[in-house]
């Protein structure tokens, strides 16, 4: 049976690995992305693999954009059966004190506002599959609040939690099940800066995670894979996280 699945900030790290493993799962892809040049290779291999995919720039922050697109996602692949809410990110780093309200409501779009956007426009049609799914992104940091200077990161990351909450309650009469991962340290270009930067600080993560060594991107898309399917099927209102252990210590 045909199953179309959208994901938003698919051109690299997490949402790049969960494209390719969903379309192993057999999902045709909607992939949205702003890395152009990014997308080629994803798309490439996507291809390569006899998936059908298709690449479409928008910005998820963009209310009429995201309206826009996500109509002509459905036109064009004749469904929506699962959305996967990846885009996202930290927006550099400020303190409370010196946040300019610009620099705040930035990363609440980024990581917040997008992730309604794109849930309610997806709605209607998710309505019409037989096992619609939303999968939403919070992070290690939306229960500890993040490190020094991204404590509104961890904000927008603690507010998806609830979101996706909140979502589970107001959908579950369509029988739509919305569920959030939340990874930890997961060793994707996320990190690059610090990587490049400070590898010594970089390398000393690994100290405040149980297994000490970081995810693989393919550890959060295999647990989203799981979430999307008829396994998870009395699954909702659920966040997972996938840090190993990193919460722990």
């Amino acid at each position: 049976m045909k199953k179309v699945c959208l994901i938003t900030g698919g051109t690299g790290g997490i949402g790049r690995a969960t494209a390719l493993y969903l379309a192993r799962d057999g999902y045709e892809i909607a992939l949205n992305g702003i890395d152009d040049e990014a997308s080629i290779s994803i798309m490439k291999e996507l291809n390569d693999m006899g998936a059908k995919a298709k690449y479409y720039h928008f910005d998820v922050t963009n209310e009429e954009e995201v309206n826009q697109y996500v109509k002509l996602i459905a036109s064009e692949f004749g469904q929506i059966d699962a959305l996967i809410n990846c885009a996202g990110g930290l927006g550099g780093r400020s303190r409370f004190e010196d946040m300019t309200t610009e620099f705040y409501r930035r990363v609440m779009a980024l990581n917040l506002d997008s992730a309604f956007f794109m849930s309610r426009a997806c709605i209607p049609y998710l309505k019409k599959s037989s096992n619609p799914s939303i999968i939403n992104f919070s992070s290690n940091a939306g229960w500890n609040a993040g490190g020094p200077g991204a404590g509104i990161y961890g904000t927008s990351k603690g507010a998806i939690v609830l979101f996706t909450r909140a979502l589970a309650k107001d959908l579950a009469e369509y029988n739509i099940r919305c569920n959030a991962v939340a990874p930890g340290t997961i060793d994707t270009p996320f990190h690059d800066a610090t990587r490049k930067n400070n590898p010594a600080l970089f390398e000393s993560w690994k100290n405040n995670i149980l297994m000490k060594r970081f995810g693989k991107p393919e550890e959060v898309a295999s647990v989203i894979s799981f979430l999307l399917s008829e396994k998870a099927s009395f699954i909702t209102g659920e966040v997972v996280q996938i840090n190993g252990g990193q919460d722990l210590l």
